[in-house]
Formats: structure tokens, C-alpha cells, sequence
């Protein structure tokens, strides 16, 4: 729980993903002003911060009013003690003092938090999970991102480094995690956007007639969006790619059934964009897996806020929502 901020009349909340930062003017009603955006993959971390500075202050000098604090959402392992981000998988930040530093860049109280936790707040207080006191929220984008409701509230950990949901293994001899991430077979190496893009590219050079396989042979980079594009569009290969994904996703959410026994579990990131063709398999494959009661409960559904969950849920945080 954090503390409130007094008479805001509108914050910034920041989301630093493995790929773009996202920074917004919000208000107290949680409404989105102004965004700012910047990309974040391939960056020092000297020019990841300085990218940081930059967006809000492209954010704050677009408000209508007074900013009166920042909330961060950084993909980072965190020490909610110190404000610390300990160790990123798919950034080069490493026991960054966060907080501090971003409080002293910027002269405004800052409030940091895990990334999906920020998704989870956002997605409680307005979303898809709303009135549930029993939640999981998975942001999935360059990796998955895990937050838990429980109770009602979000759980943090004994110094905040729970719920790191992505990092479960589902396969002990699967591929490679990405990034700093040690392990094999983790749910985000077969179940990420980054792991979408890569089982497309197979089939693009197995089904070369497809239309991933003519944007594979034109040069084209084989994308999560661009999966997800052709496959609205009907490619057969595209919509394979999705729904393996997807299954792979639902070995992941009977677990956290088994284990949390949610009444929801919200799926957000960029890879929401592919809709029921990647909820449904997941569904499918977590009704096939999963206990009784808890299969049989829960909801597995889109996140409201999408890819800005984040943004907002670090903006409620730095306006004392939660």
C-alpha cells in the first residue's frame, strides 16, 4: 500500500516494457491525458534512464495541471524496501536505486512497482478483473509479465519479487529463457510474443505458400504483430502459430488454477491483439489440465486496458488507488 497522494491533480504513470517505454498524463478518475512514447530494447542503461527522463518530461510539460507525483512500472525483480530494481530479464537494469534516482532526476515523489503489478492494479480497480478478490494478470509482450491479486490486494512478496508468473517451467527441458533469465522451459520462452515470432518463423520456412511464408521470403520480420495481422486476414499458418502459443499459455494458466484458484485470469500484453484465436486454445488447454473446482470457475479472459495496463495501474499506484 502506498500513500496518497494529497489534492493530485494528475500524475504520470510510466511503463517501461522490453521493447517501448510508455509514459501518460493520467487523472484521478484515471482518464489518459497526454502519452508519451520511446523505444527501450537495445539501450545502455545509462540512455534506458535518460529515455525515461525524457518521457516524462515530454508528459509533464503537455499536462493540464500540476503533476504531482510519477508511478513507474518497470519489468524488474524489486525491493520494495529500498525502491531497488534487483535484476531484469529482458532490460539491462541491475541494482538500479530506481526510486532515488528518478526522484532526483525528475524533483517529484516517485512511486516504483513491478511492471504487472502496475497491470494488476489497473486491471482490478477498472478492468477485466474488477470486483474479484482473487485475480492472476498476465502481461504478454518481448516476455510474460505476472501479478496476483489475492485477497484483494496485490501480492508482492516478502520484499516484493513475487508473482514473477512468466518464469514458471513448463517444459524442464525446453528451450532456452531469454535474457538473464538461467533457466530452460519457462513459460515465457513458449508462450511469449518473442516465442510467437520464433514458432512463425518455423512454420513461415515450413509452409512457404502461406502468407507467412511469402513474408518471410519478401524480407518481411516475422512479428508478433504481423502473426497476429495475417491471421484476422485467414493465413492458416498464422492462426497455427497462434494457437500453439495459446495452448502452451493454458499449460500455464492450469497451474496458477491449481495453485491460486482465481476467479479470473486476465491476459494483457501486445499478444491480447490475436483475441479468441489465442484465449481460446489457452482455455481449451487449461480445461484439459486443470483440478476440479478451480477449472471450472475460473474465467480466462481480455484485459480492458490492453497494452496500457501498465501505464494506468502506475499512475493509480502514484495517485494512492492502491
Amino acid at each position: 500500500m502506498v500513500a496518497a497522494v494529497a489534492a493530485a491533480s494528475c500524475v504520470i504513470g510510466v511503463d517501461l516494457g522490453g521493447t517501448k517505454l510508455l509514459a501518460g498524463v493520467v487523472d484521478e478518475g484515471l482518464g489518459v491525458h497526454h502519452r508519451a512514447t520511446r523505444q527501450a530494447n537495445g539501450l545502455e542503461p545509462a540512455d534506458l534512464i535518460d529515455a525515461c527522463v525524457a518521457a516524462v518530461e515530454e508528459a509533464r510539460a503537455a499536462a493540464p495541471g500540476e503533476v504531482r507525483a510519477v508511478g513507474f512500472g518497470i519489468p524488474c525483480l524489486m525491493d520494495q524496501r529500498t525502491g531497488r530494481g534487483v535484476m531484469a530479464v529482458n532490460l539491462p537494469l541491475a541494482d538500479v536505486p530506481f526510486r532515488d534516482l528518478m526522484t532526483e532526476r525528475l524533483g517529484l515523489p516517485v512511486i516504483v512497482d513491478n511492471d504487472a503489478n502496475c497491470a494488476a492494479v489497473a486491471e482490478h480497480r477498472l478492468g477485466a478483473a474488477q470486483g474479484a478478490s482473487e485475480a492472476v494478470v498476465l502481461t504478454i509482450g518481448t516476455g510474460i509479465g505476472g501479478g496476483l491479486i489475492l485477497r484483494g490486494e496485490v501480492y508482492r512478496g516478502a520484499i516484493g519479487a513475487a508473482a514473477e508468473l512468466g518464469h514458471m517451467v513448463v517444459d524442464l527441458d525446453g528451450p532456452r529463457c531469454q535474457g538473464n533469465c538461467p533457466n530452460r522451459g519457462c513459460l515465457e520462452a513458449v508462450a511469449s510474443g518473442t516465442a510467437l515470432g520464433r514458432e512463425a518463423t518455423r512454420l513461415a520456412r515450413e509452409q512457404p505458400d502461406s502468407g507467412l511464408g511469402r513474408a518471410l521470403a519478401s524480407g518481411r520480420a516475422i512479428t508478433g504483430p504481423l502473426v497476429t495481422e495475417l491471421a484476422h486476414d485467414g493465413d492458416e499458418a498464422a492462426i497455427e502459430a497462434i494457437a500453439l502459443i495459446g495452448r502452451n499459455l493454458g499449460v500455464g494458466i492450469a497451474n496458477y488454477a491449481n495453485i491460486f484458484n482465481p476467479e479470473v485470469v486476465v491476459i494483457g500484453g501486445g499478444v491480447i491483439g490475436a483475441g479468441e484465436l489465442l484465449l481460446a486454445p489457452a482455455r481449451d488447454e487449461m480445461l484439459r489440465r486443470a483440478l476440479r473446482p478451480s477449472r471450472d470457475e475460473v474465467r480466462v479472459v481480455a484485459a480492458r486496458f490492453g497494452t496500457e495496463a501498465g501505464m494506468i495501474g502506475a499512475a493509480a499506484m502514484a495517485l494512492g488507488a492502491e
